[in-house]
């Protein structure tokens, strides 16, 4: 991954200009960052960063065709469907793992995707200040796209903001600011100008919600969307308003996506970099070679369920009216593709697209990185050694 730039970059380390920058990332996002930040940012070849944008537009334009959303019609509980559906997503990601290819070259394959928006805010400044306080050449790209940083949040704007005014546009989750997230808040707020709510402080009156700012109610016009359900279930949170409510308010990132688009799209993609996955209910058999899938429950967050290599008593644990709810999918052996002064380290890419709604195809805007050596590649499953954890991705104009 552009070997000329991991070795000034390892050359020129130390301890204490690391630990600097965490200070200063800190500082930058208003709040103590309560994950992994890696040491080193990924660099990566134009080439592969060509192909994993493209890929990633080709893969969500596949994931609209009318085909697939009528067969995802079956991903949406009624307790949880959201009136007033767009007829696209607004927020995609698209993770690609880096794999090393037969040519021993690296090659990109995709992990999964997600109608869900991403770190966009803590991204960019993460990338700002990496490129600053490293003294990374200036000609190096981060914001995806071909785009500029004020083209970047332009199309961020519009995509959240739109045409309201930022006092009616909020950022909505449960408990927002003890999320590991939060760091993303702080920046989004600031970048864009809205307000961070809890969603179990809205206050419902008729159609229209609200949120109390210095002793009064503001009208929510306008809702950038980061409450997942599987959290909302899991701790049992009652809402002031239902999901299926029809509220007189526009979704930034409407919450349907996040079912349509999702682990259940990944059996209907056709892609070279798109590994094969296989409802668990529609296997006729089960393969022998379990050490060479991954076990994945549907709706699940940042890892969560996932089984790498899984064996049949695991598979035979689940009760067959649930097997709809998992994929098999085959194992992606992902490459030791950074070299650091402790060995190699697996990489993980993701690409974060807009699809603003005047606009015939989504945008790559910007991109996250994880790093690990573990089984998974999340960040709560890399946060124990050295030159692991979260990063962003850096590539040749």
């Amino acid at each position: 991954m552009i070997p000329e730039l991991r070795k000034e970059f390892n050359a020129a380390f130390t301890e204490r200009k690391y630990q600097h920058f965490c200070e200063r990332l800190n500082h930058r996002c208003r709040t103590d960052i309560r994950f992994r930040v890696a040491e080193m940012p990924c660099f990566v070849p134009r080439e592969i960063q060509r192909q994993c944008e493209e890929a990633a537009v080709e893969l969500t334009l596949q994931a609209h065709r009318p085909g697939y959303l009528a067969l995802s019609d079956a991903t949406l509980q009624p307790e949880y469907t959201v009136a007033n559906q767009p007829d696209r997503a607004l927020f995609l990601t698209v993770d690609f793992a880096m794999t090393q290819g037969p040519d021993g070259c690296i090659v990109p394959k995709l992990i999964e995707l997600q109608g869900f928006p991403s770190l966009m805010g803590f991204q960019l400044n993460y990338a700002e200040l990496s490129q600053e306080h490293y003294a990374l050449p200036p000609e190096l790209g981060y914001v995806n796209g071909g785009h500029t940083r004020r083209q970047f949040l332009d199309i961020f704007r519009r995509a959240v903001v739109a045409d309201e005014d930022p006092e009616n546009v909020v950022l909505m989750e449960i408990d927002p600011w003890n999320q590991k997230t939060n760091p993303d808040f702080h920046c989004t707020r600031e970048l864009l100008g809205i307000s961070v709510v809890d969603i179990r402080d809205i206050t419902k009156v008729g159609r229209m919600l609200h949120y109390s700012r210095d002793g009064r109610l503001i009208p929510i016009r306008r809702i950038y969307n980061r409450a997942i359900v599987d959290e909302l279930q899991r701790r049992g949170v009652d809402l002031p308003f239902s999901w299926s409510d029809d509220l007189d308010v526009a979704w930034a990132g409407h919450p349907n996506w996040y079912f349509r688009i999702s682990k259940f799209t990944l059996p209907y993609l056709d892609h070279p970099l798109v590994p094969k996955a296989t409802f668990l209910h529609e296997l006729d058999e089960i393969p022998d070679n379990l050490e060479n899938y991954v076990l994945k429950p549907l709706y699940s967050f940042a890892g969560a369920g996932v089984v790498v290599g899984p064996s049949r008593a695991e598979i035979d644990a689940i009760p067959i009216d649930r097997r709809s709810g998992y994929l098999l999918q085959e194992r992606i052996t992902y490459a030791g593709a950074i070299d650091t002064p402790e060995g190699p380290t697996k990489a993980e890419i993701r690409f974060m697209l807009i699809w603003l709604p005047e606009e015939e195809r989504p945008r790559p805007v910007m991109g996250l990185v994880r790093m690990g050596r573990g089984k998974l590649m999340g960040v709560d499953f890399n946060s124990t050694t050295r030159w692991i954890g979260a990063g962003c991705n850096f590539f040749e104009p």
